[in-house]
């Protein structure tokens, strides 16, 4: 058999395999390769079974056209906790109704219902979309639910100040470089009152939770301060020819970041670390491309996870931290921090320990963060992000020019052998075992490697793979332009230039290499640069920036070897 033609499909195939492996990283899904990854659920499957039984029969009935807002359903009973009553359901309309108050400062913009005092609204004021409106992260419509939300429960009572209460506006205002804005609710003999305060320049609330005994007997049961996300199920897509993950995830000391995918909530298949202990890090979020939102709450006590279901294509993921009982006239606070915004890296490392994994880079992460690093102190420089991607390009080509310029030089010698191997395959026609033998010969007898061309291309696939996840990662690129017509590195090329320019010098790339002897791979190889095209034609414009500067430059680097060739070939 033909070695060439084998090595070159076990190529393929390889890279093939690898990069549909982080692409079902990326979407959610299980990887090819590795254990199932874990994912959260607080309870056995028949509890959850359960609670969505709980959850149909407290749901409200009045509204039966509108959209419901996630039924309010036992929280997942955790070892020394309480369980918890059933909250009774509340409907979008409600959540829609209440009066609405807003804080802000110079990044985030929050809208806070009196419903429950919940965060209903969120928008990232830097960030903006197509049509130059800032991005709303945190939202409720009919096409989106996703919000936050905190309140206690008890064991004994389900009249308690929660996502169900009504709150008053009881503060808001400024202090130096600070906004902030207060709720208070009073039921079942306990006031709860939450404070939001938003520091200028800050994507970080910091939220806390004051909570008073006023009843003058002391709760038969311990209190049980929850925190929560809500989201639907939707997946963020920006192209048929790509994916990146949509769905909650948290972080423990032990178990480091892990990823949950609204399918195997949705049938019940996953599990997560029940508690994270006292005096460890932790938090809970909800990921999407380039944003984020989580809830980090303080370590001093001991803190339980649960992931669920609340109604169809409705999720939430949430913490909770036992209170215990409290004294009549006595106080206590609890002080957590919500992060709302995007997944900057260098932003995200300031907040809380493993919190920069939000930004995620799979398997390939120990390569990715040196090399977004590096960009990264290049765009200190040189403030455009294009460019930065073209020197990072060149300086990632310049590192591999000794690998690369031994794959080029075993092509260009396998291109001057090329017309006796078809003299080979015409001799031998019909004996596979003599041709290869013959092939062999040949190549010993030329001090040719026919992996040479092949092993160095191997050994840069992990930094190119890392490379394209750092660019389709990375929300700097968004609303980042380059020159002329290139206004935004996140979208595709709004004229197709850069992926036709990267057609042609696919193209010019397969007239350099050796033609392959089988014409069935010849036609392989002719067809890539068209098949390619089409495909980059939907990725971000700062992804086919570097394929282009890198097809450059290897034409470059190849065509300067082949002319040495054919010179040494004439003398």
């Amino acid at each position: 058999m033909d070695i060439k033609r084998t090595l070159l499909w076990a190529v393929l195939t390889i890279s093939g395999l690898m990069l549909y492996n982080n692409w079902l990283i990326y979407d959610g899904r299980q990887a090819l390769f590795g254990p199932v990854p874990l994912t959260p659920t607080s309870q056995a499957p028949t509890s959850v079974k359960g609670q969505e039984k709980d959850a149909q029969a407290g749901s409200t009935q009045n509204q039966p056209t509108a959209p419901s807002q996630p039924k309010t359903v036992d929280l997942p009973k955790q070892e020394g906790l309480p369980k918890p009553q059933q909250a009774q359901a509340l409907g979008i309309a409600n959540l829609t109704g209440g009066d609405k108050h807003l804080i802000k400062n110079d990044v985030l913009e929050l809208e806070i219902n009196t419903n429950g005092a919940s965060v209903i609204g969120a928008k990232l004021l830097k960030q903006l979309n197509a049509d130059q409106k800032p991005v709303a992260l945190l939202q409720i419509n009919n096409q989106n639910q996703y919000f936050v939300r905190s309140g206690l429960i008890s064991a004994g009572s389900s009249d308690l100040p929660n996502h169900t209460a009504i709150f008053v506006m009881s503060k808001n205002g400024r202090a130096g470089n600070k906004s902030f804005i207060s709720f208070t609710s009073d039921r079942g003999g306990v006031r709860l009152e939450k404070t939001y305060n938003l520091n200028d320049g800050s994507y970080v609330v910091e939220v806390e939770h004051r909570i008073t005994q006023l009843s003058n007997q002391i709760n038969p049961n311990p209190l049980v301060l929850y925190s929560e996300i809500v989201r639907d199920g939707s997946a963020v897509s920006d192209s048929e020819f790509y994916s990146t993950f949509t769905g909650p995830a948290l972080y423990t000391d032990k178990d480091k970041f892990i990823k949950i995918n609204f399918s195997d909530i949705d049938k019940n298949k996953v599990e997560i670390p029940r508690q994270i202990p006292a005096g460890q890090p932790g938090w809970i979020a909800m990921v999407q491309h380039y944003f984020a939102s989580a809830w980090i709450p303080s370590d001093k006590i001991v803190r339980d996870v649960y992931v669920g279901k609340v109604e169809q294509n409705l999720f939430r993921i949430g913490l909770q931290t036992p209170i215990g009982q409290l004294a009549p006239g006595s106080s206590y606070v609890e002080n957590n921090r919500l992060f709302i915004g995007p997944q900057e890296e260098t932003l995200l490392e300031k907040i809380a320990p493993g919190f920069d994994l939000i930004k995620d880079y799979g398997y390939l992460t120990v390569i990715a963060k040196p090399i977004f690093w590096f960009l990264e102190k290049i765009h200190s420089y040189v403030a455009n992000w294009g460019w930065a991607i073209v020197i990072l390009t060149f300086i990632i080509k310049l590192i591999f020019f000794p690998l690369s310029a031994a794959s080029y030089k075993s092509m260009a010698r396998m291109k001057e052998v090329q017309p006796r191997l078809m003299n080979l395959r015409e001799q031998f026609k019909g004996d596979p075992q003599k041709l290869n033998r013959a092939m062999m010969d040949l190549y010993k007898q030329e001090k040719i490697n026919p992996l040479g061309g092949c092993l160095p291309v191997l050994v840069q696939i992990p930094v190119f793979i890392a490379l394209y996840w750092v660019l389709l990662s990375s929300v700097e690129m968004r609303n980042a332009p380059w020159i002329l017509w290139i206004k935004d590195l996140s979208v595709p090329d709004p004229y197709f230039i850069l992926p036709v320019i990267m057609a042609i010098s696919m193209f010019v790339q397969t007239k350099l290499n050796p033609t392959p002897p089988d014409p069935l791979q010849a036609k392989i190889m002719l067809w890539m640069p068209i098949i390619f095209s089409v495909m980059f034609f939907f990725f971000p414009a700062g992804l086919v920036l570097y394929w282009v500067v890198n097809n450059i430059l290897s034409i470059a680097q190849q065509w300067q070897i082949n002319q040495m060739f054919s010179k040494r070939a004439t003398n």
